[in-house]
């Protein structure tokens, strides 16, 4: 059958229906048939092939290089005696991976709400318009979420019990007034992250295993930050201040995922044990508020007759919370410390310590249902978390000052230590079962008011202090 497209660039025909051929076409057509080889042959053995190819039907001429015969006889003589698939892999190696950053490289994978934060920043800067101050994080290191080298060898093992670090590794002075608290990430895996929140209106995260600098800093507040804590997935920070307001940060991205502004200014702040999108606040003033992040509003309110609340603790299961207040009489202190139901904001008890010293800071056992109380009486008081909440009168916790400072107390992750600062800067620590003092780390001249033994490596210690220092001990 007759074709029914004529190409301009066929071979023409003859009157006598024969085709005829060019000259190059018609020298290939008479060279016999060659089954086909593959590449790899021509290159191990050009002598078997021509160097030069006739031209094809549409004229175009092509040979081999001279750079592929030097190549070619090259492969002959340095490859001789391997087998086939050795000489394919040797001569033509596999392609390899793109490298990041380079022209035509694998781009790394950006989530959808970081891509549209980003570009929406840059919309804000070209306009000219201003970042809020809510949303303000200045990120020296992006990714912070990462397995510390030295951590690594401890995550698999159970803790051992408590240890008494002996020396300072790491002395970060980048916060310029009073720190008031600072707290390790309770991720196991993020453990080498401490969080610390400072008098200067700003929180920072720090590298406190590894590097001893800081990540990440916090400064949607306009004054004292006076307390923050971490979530318990170790991906959100809370924080609350004496501008009265209460900020939910996520670290990762520096969005501020709740604000509220509370009717007083803020001095402790809790998030719920059970519920991360709960959490309590508690300041200069009789009530305590309860707020739901999800529904971005006030749940609860819990009012006693007092002026101030010092510090809050929710016991083991989150359905009671305790609050010590200022309320000191002549005669009894029957609201210094204050039991409430969460959920129905009932008081369940405010006759707990009757003593007449209030109490800065409250600290929950790991393992028994004991909590402690810091008090101006300079000791430390247990108490049962069961009620009528009784104290143990048998047992406290003697030999450091208090008064002046909020200063904080804590057990060891296993429970066999505790640990506080005090006014005098030292650091002491008690045997929990005999209550007498193991050892006392000394004062560099400033009171400390905060302690945090890490949830890891059993005698790594952060300390803090009322001139602005953090220190790492180990």
């Amino acid at each position: 059958m007759n074709s029914l497209v004529a190409y301009d660039d066929s071979d023409s025909e003859t009157e006598d229906g024969r085709r005829s051929h060019t000259p190059q076409v018609a020298e290939a057509l008479a060279t016999p048939l060659v089954p086909h080889q593959p590449q790899i042959d021509a290159a191990l053995h050009p002598t078997s092939m021509d160097t030069s190819v006739g031209s094809s039907s549409f004229g175009k001429d092509f040979s081999v290089t001279e750079q592929y015969r030097v190549r070619a006889a090259s492969c002959n003589s340095t490859y001789k005696g391997l087998s086939n698939s050795a000489k394919e892999k040797s001569v033509f190696p596999a392609p390899k991976r793109p490298q990041l950053g380079g022209e035509g490289a694998v781009k790394p994978y950006v989530p959808k709400r970081l891509r549209q934060e980003q570009s929406n920043m840059a919309d804000a800067v070209e306009g000219g318009a201003l970042i809020g101050s809510h949303d303000r994080m200045s990120h020296s290191v992006r990714n912070i979420y990462r397995v510390s080298d030295y951590l690594g060898p401890y995550l698999p093992l159970k803790y051992s019990s408590g240890g008494i670090p002996k020396k300072v590794i790491f002395q970060m002075e980048e916060h310029s007034g009073p720190v008031n608290r600072v707290q390790w990430c309770p991720v196991k895996q993020y453990g080498h992250l401490l969080l610390s929140a400072s008098m200067d209106g700003t929180c920072k995260v720090w590298d406190a295993v590894d590097s001893g600098k800081s990540l990440c800093t916090i400064s949607c507040h306009r004054a004292a930050v006076r307390d923050a804590q971490w979530s318990v997935c170790g991906k959100r920070i809370l924080t609350g201040g004496f501008d009265s307001f209460l900020h939910v940060t996520d670290v990762e991205t520096g969005k501020d995922l709740f604000t509220a502004k509370n009717p007083c200014k803020i001095s402790a702040v809790r998030f719920h044990p059970c519920d991360p999108n709960l959490f309590i606040c508690g300041g200069f003033s009789p009530a305590i508020a309860a707020y739901d992040v999800r529904m971005r509003k006030e749940i609860h309110v819990y009012t006693a007759a007092v002026q101030q609340h010092f510090d809050l603790l929710f016991l083991a299961d989150g359905r009671e919370f305790l609050s010590t207040t200022d309320c000191v009489s002549r005669d009894s202190a029957d609201r210094t410390i204050i039991a409430w139901d969460f959920a129905t904001t009932a008081k369940i008890s405010n006759q707990i310590f009757h003593e007449r010293y209030t109490c800065p800071s409250l600290a929950l056992h790991p393992k028994e249902n004991v909590f402690a109380a810091q008090t101006n009486g300079n000791y430390i008081a247990l108490f049962s978390t069961q009620r009528p909440y009784k104290i143990n009168k048998k047992r406290r916790f003697e030999g450091h000052k208090v008064v002046g400072f909020a200063v904080g107390c804590e057990f060891s992750p296993d429970g066999s230590i505790v640990v506080t600062g005090s006014s005098e800067g030292s650091v002491v620590f008690y045997n929990y079962h005999t209550s007498k003092i193991i050892q006392k780390l000394p004062s560099h001249g400033s009171a400390c008011v905060g302690v945090n033994y890490h949830s890891v490596v059993p005698s790594l210690l952060a300390t803090c202090y009322w001139d602005g220092m953090i220190q790492i001990w180990e």
